[in-house]
């Protein structure tokens, strides 16, 4: 049986992003209808609102003008994360999108930076990567064509108001001709000989068939879950935070070129600074914290005036034991959580629309495209567990028994390899594509106190006076960089401005 009706069962960030991708599909197969149901009355997560550089290649696939994006959804410019209160209360560091310095002699920055330091030299690594200078400094600009070849260039995503993305998408999509179907999914129908699902009901009882359903309806999983009991592999032993409280909260005079993470006793609290607002919000765990706590403390620490009254959030970190199940493809929240500590939930939602698109087939539905499909994106769900799990399991903190959980439980065989290896040797291996490079997982095993026993086995032969004297060119070119750029907020008053 072809593929000649597709249906995203939900809206919001997931349902408007997988639309406008696969309404390409609609240019090259004129038989091809897509519809999308979704209820005003069901309200979207909308916390989603950092974004990691990938976020850009979705965009430009599309089409879609920067600027104009940018002015439509409040959008502004994130360089990295700084967390705050990670490794011990008061401490701090900085998780770039671009890498310290540059190899030399064949070995890696990072590597030559620790045996510098070694040999005294006081200069922290974070002088070596222009994102962390152009952000320590609250500045911003974009790597022009024809940039001096000894700069480095500038990688960048950014900030956004998820809501308002979502409506820059519908209108894109149905420009495209997806069709737009308003109300709630209230039924469904099953195949009976191969369980597939037939179709689904709507509360005004319009039934809507499809051959390929998208389950695009957040944590609820309607078709992956309820229609077809997919199952769920739950990670709340390795990530207990099941607990959020969200808030916007007005502007203040500067806009950060940045995501803020700052721990607090039982989990972190987020800011997102857009044009006009910031987003807010407190991850916690409720283990060991009451709601009215969670919402006090992130009250007491937000920028700028509440806008809002706050909302409560509750989910299980994990996934779905399958991401592609007959005939139904679940994307977003639908597929798993992972809190959104390193921006992940929109980059999962984009590698998912791209794996589908390039596995399936106009022609039907195999075992080997859904096994393709499922083996990829838990491998990749896999690494980026691995990855938030770091951040906890690094701590140093033990003024609170979720610090104390978190810095003594067990962890994957996968992460306790990753960071055995870096002990010993300093070296990242990257795995199977996975997201995070070797600058990632060094910003935070570095910045939270994991370091090598040792230098790397070729610095000792490496000529000393020669590569001083390339990093000491390396941070004038930074500093050169940084200092010719216009502040963040000069940038977007003139690139980008909120509409």
């Amino acid at each position: 049986m072809g593929i000649k009706r597709i249906v995203i069962v939900g809206g919001g960030t997931a349902g408007w992003m997988t639309a406008a991708s696969l309404a390409q599909m609609m240019k090259l197969h004129p038989g091809l209808k897509i519809t999308l149901v979704e209820s005003e009355a069901i309200g979207t997560v909308g916390v989603g609102e950092a974004t990691i550089p990938p976020f850009l290649d979705f965009n430009e696939r599309l089409g879609i003008d920067e600027a104009d994006l940018l002015s439509s959804v409040q959008g502004t410019f994130k360089l990295g994360i700084h967390f705050v209160n990670w490794e011990r209360q008061g401490d701090s560091y900085f998780h770039p999108f671009g890498g310290y310095g540059y190899p030399i002699d064949g070995v890696g920055f990072h590597h030559v930076w620790i045996k510098a330091r070694r040999d005294g030299d006081p200069r922290p690594l974070h002088r070596f990567n222009a994102e962390t200078m152009a952000a320590m400094h609250r500045k911003f600009a974009k790597t022009p064509p024809n940039q001096r070849g000894d700069l480095p260039p500038i990688n960048y995503a950014y900030h956004l108001d998820a809501t308002a993305y979502a409506k820059y998408l519908r209108a894109y999509a149905e420009k495209l001709g997806v069709v737009r179907k308003e109300g709630r999914v209230v039924d469904h129908a099953l195949h009976g000989e191969s369980g597939f699902v037939r179709s689904i009901t709507m509360d005004d009882g319009t039934e809507i068939e499809g051959d390929l359903f998208v389950d695009c309806s957040g944590f609820r999983g309607l078709l992956i879950e309820q229609a077809l009991e997919t199952g769920y592999e739950d990670w709340t032993h390795w990530l207990p935070c099941d607990r959020a409280v969200a808030i916007p909260s007005a502007g203040d005079n500067t806009v950060l070129p940045y995501t803020r993470a700052t721990a607090h006793s039982a989990g972190w609290q987020w800011r997102v600074p857009l044009q006009r607002r910031n987003g807010n919000g407190h991850v916690y765990c409720s283990s060991f914290m009451e709601q009215d706590e969670a919402t006090r403390i992130l009250l007491e620490n937000i920028d700028g005036e509440a806008q809002a009254d706050p909302n409560h959030l509750r989910f299980v970190t994990g996934r779905r034991k399958k991401f592609w199940n007959k005939n139904v493809v679940a994307i977003g929240l639908a597929a798993g959580f992972m809190e959104p500590l390193e921006s992940t939930s929109i980059h999962l939602i984009n590698t998912g629309i791209n794996k589908l698109m390039t596995i399936m087939s106009m022609d039907g539905i195999t075992e080997t495209q859904q096994d393709t499909f499922n083996r990829l994106t838990g491998t990749e769900y896999n690494r980026i567990r691995d990855f938030l799990i770091l951040h906890y399991n690094a701590t140093k903190r033990d003024d609170s028994e979720f610090w104390n959980y978190v810095r003594t439980m067990d962890v994957p065989d996968t992460l306790t390899e990753k960071i055995e290896m870096f002990k010993a040797t300093g070296h990242i291996f990257r795995e199977e594509d996975e997201l995070f490079v070797e600058t990632s997982w060094v910003a935070v095993m570095m910045g939270q106190g994991i370091m090598p026993g040792g230098p790397h086995v070729m610095t000792p032969s490496m000529n000393q006076d020669g590569v001083a004297r390339e990093v000491g060119e390396i941070e004038k070119s930074i500093a050169y960089l940084v200092n010719e750029m216009p502040t963040h907020d000069q940038f977007l008053a003139s690139y980008c401005p909120a509409r």
